[in-house]
């Protein structure tokens, strides 16, 4: 653990174990993500004054910095080696805690606050997809390429996991009287803990570089990819509509408790891929991703109807048990498509689908809710699943006749 000589995976090592010592990082990289979920678009409205749709933008703006970031991430990861990209979002992440601990102490000036905050999002994105990239490539150098799926699922489950630790967190902490409490109390560990993992990450060995032969254009490995990314994007606005507006839906509400309820996603969202995630080699990762969209459609009308905290606590949950499976299940089948010296580029570009439906959903659904109202912009979210669950099927049917 401790040489700095890159080396080729240790099949007689547990797997497990060499996994759960890289995803560390992604864990800390999410809950650094899950700390100031609950926060922001509350100061940002309540605090600030802004509008919902400011409000929703702020969240969203992480997702849109990821999205751009992506592809980059992946093609360093393939010619550079995925240690260097971890370090590099981890200081990243550390940049934006500091930024987002001095909007928090002036939110007496709502302009250099929201400005500041503009800047912690957009950095927190960027750290965000060069941590979760490099460290799943980093892992399936580790491990090997055939458990790429269990390398995904940790990663998935570190990063739900840690949202659901982060937010109730980061929730609790608001409720403390600044400097140590408020949003520059959330900043400031949201820095201290990627900074005690950039320490750590120097201590682990790198991998080589994945690429053995030529790689292909990006343009060749974004269509390859693509319509597994579409249907990622699809699901992924239910996520977005969870992260973006839940808080903002409880509190019109005058409901307490939307830290439980992104709570309850996550924990809920990390059990579904510890106890299913071996049905996607089982059944098909087609198959495994049309059910999945189906329980989330299910979770999201649950809240366009909810009458009381318990309905939507259970919106909440189902959402996360139906988003669960949706990326190991195609995503598997798309990173293969490409090849094994492409691997970081189709990752990336597979992830920017995460990015786009999460992305455009905080503002678009934000146009909704001044319009329509909350209950609505959870119904939006369930037709946009279910168009995902339309293109699935249409993918199954390809596939039965050859066609990707």
């Amino acid at each position: 653990m401790t040489s700095s000589r890159p080396g080729p995976a240790h099949p007689a090592a547990n797997p497990t174990l060499r996994i759960l010592a890289v995803v560390l990082f992604n864990l800390i990289c999410y809950v650094d993500i899950g700390l100031p979920l609950a926060v922001i678009p509350v100061f940002v409205h309540g605090t600030l004054g802004y509008n919902t749709v400011v409000a929703g933008l702020a969240v969203s703006l992480q997702y849109l910095a990821t999205f751009a970031s992506r592809a980059q991430a992946g093609r360093f990861v393939d010619g550079r080696g995925a240690k260097p990209a971890v370090m590099i979002g981890l200081a990243t992440c550390v940049a934006a805690g500091v930024a987002l601990m001095l909007a928090g102490l002036l939110s007496g000036h709502a302009v250099p606050s929201v400005l500041l905050l503009i800047t912690s999002r957009i950095l927190m994105g960027v750290g965000e997809s060069w941590t979760a990239t490099g460290a799943i490539l980093w892992n399936i150098g580790r491990v090997g390429a055939e458990r790429t799926a269990q390398v995904i699922s940790w990663n998935g489950i570190t990063s739900y996991g840690g949202i659901a630790f982060g937010a109730p967190v980061g929730a609790l902490l608001s409720q403390l009287a600044p400097p140590m409490g408020g949003l520059a109390g959330v900043g400031l560990l949201s820095a201290v803990l990627p900074a005690a993992g950039l320490v750590l990450a120097t201590r682990y060995a790198p991998v080589p570089p994945m690429t053995k032969g030529e790689t292909m254009p990006f343009s060749q490995v974004f269509w390859r990819v693509l319509p597994y990314g579409i249907v990622l994007a699809c699901g992924s606005v239910g996520f977005g509509a969870i992260s973006a507006c839940l808080s903002l839906y409880f509190a019109d509400r005058h409901w307490d408790g939307a830290a439980l309820a992104l709570m309850m996603f996550g924990v809920v969202f990390v059990m579904v891929r510890l106890l299913f995630s071996r049905q996607i080699g089982l059944r098909g990762g087609r198959t495994v991703a049309i059910v999945s969209l189906l329980v989330e459609v299910a979770g999201l009308l649950i809240l366009w109807r909810s009458s009381g905290v318990p309905a939507a606590d259970l919106g909440a949950a189902l959402t996360g048990a139906g988003f669960s499976l949706v990326f190991p299940a195609l995503g598997v089948e798309a990173v293969t498509r490409a090849g094994p010296q492409n691997r970081g580029a189709a990752l990336g570009v597979f992830s920017v689908f995460l990015d786009i439906g999460i992305g455009i959903s905080g503002p678009m659904l934000g146009l909704v809710i001044n319009s329509l109202g909350y209950g609505p912009m959870f119904l939006a979210s369930a037709l946009f699943t279910g168009a995902g669950v339309g293109a699935t099927v249409l993918l199954r049917g390809g596939a039965r006749r050859g066609t990707p």
